[in-house]
């Protein structure tokens, strides 16, 4: 895999919307981070443009997008927010440029959609909080995504979930994934990711338990589930009941479909503590017993 370079202060950075529309005031601690860290925030001609639900019509928000990719004086892309609209104008777009001179691309949620179709260049990418949610997230959050893009190692400790499948021996594999809504979406396109023998990393919020009992079940019949390594479970959050029960619970239904070890509760995905995950890299999972470390590697 292909790591972008890393980020040295005094570069520029993108700051651009693909998907549900931005205001200024709702980015603007996430641009005071990024000054904060002397990077230099460059905003895309349409960012704050509206189309009903989306940030500007298909065409302007294709435009910032080419135009960021294309820019050799960029050197990373931040999105403003997720929500919907990345998958409206991922056709449109010519990677060409992109995969001669790789840069970081920012985000998580619908931006999901990138991140699994530039995986497939053999390009890392950052799934990371969004410039929008810096300001309700927690300082480790942001402190993830600066030690990411500045090549600071990432390793994450968490409290053993006792419903957990763990594996007795360290794990070590290529990390894909993002929102699961998302990977649901894509299978069987351009931009659907391999996941053989890789540790796939999961997220969603706002789905019924069927619905997720659904994706992952369509997944498994593309052949997503088989061959993996392990899974990562993040924040599931608002995963409901319907009108009747479905009768099982989400971590009931995710050891259903998955025959390989499964780690619950992750701190990453749509909740205040997103810990930055560098897609593609090197993710190595080690059972203490009490607690589980995850170390990622370029």
């Amino acid at each position: 895999m292909i790591t972008p370079p890393y980020l040295q202060i005094g570069d520029k950075v993108a700051v651009i919307s693909t998907a549900k529309r931005t205001e200024p005031h709702e980015i603007e601690q996430g641009l005071a981070q990024l000054k904060s860290w002397g990077l230099v925030p460059v905003i895309g001609a349409n960012t704050f443009k509206k189309d009903g639900f989306l940030a500007g019509t298909d065409e302007q928000r294709t435009t910032d997008l080419q135009l960021m990719l294309d820019d050799e004086n960029i050197n990373a892309i931040f999105f403003t927010k997720g929500g919907y609209g990345t998958l409206r104008i991922i056709d449109g777009i010519d990677f060409t440029k992109f995969k001669q001179n790789a840069k970081w691309l920012v985000g998580y949620s619908d931006i999901t959609l990138l991140h699994s179709h530039v995986h497939n260049f053999g390009i890392q990418s950052l799934h990371a909080v969004m410039l929008q949610g810096i300001a309700k997230s927690t300082a480790e959050s942001s402190e993830s995504i600066r030690r990411a893009l500045f090549g600071e190692s990432l390793t994450y400790e968490i409290d053993a979930n006792s419903q957990n499948r763990v594996s007795d021996s360290v794990i070590e594999g290529t990390l894909v994934g993002g929102n699961l809504s998302m990977l649901y979406s894509i299978t069987g396109s351009e931009s659907d990711i391999d996941t053989n023998d890789k540790i796939l990393f999961i997220e969603d919020i706002d789905e019924y338990l069927y619905h997720y009992d659904r994706m992952l079940i369509s997944l498994k019949r593309a052949g997503k589930l088989a061959n993996l390594k392990a899974v990562i479970v993040g924040d599931m959050i608002d995963i409901k009941e319907s009108t009747i029960p479905f009768g099982r619970t989400y971590e009931q239904i995710t050891l259903e479909h998955f025959p390989c070890p499964v780690y619950f509760n992750f701190p990453a995905g749509h909740s205040v503590d997103n810990r930055a995950l560098i897609l593609g890299s090197t993710f190595i999972i080690t059972n203490n017993n009490d607690s589980i470390k995850f170390e990622l590697q370029p």
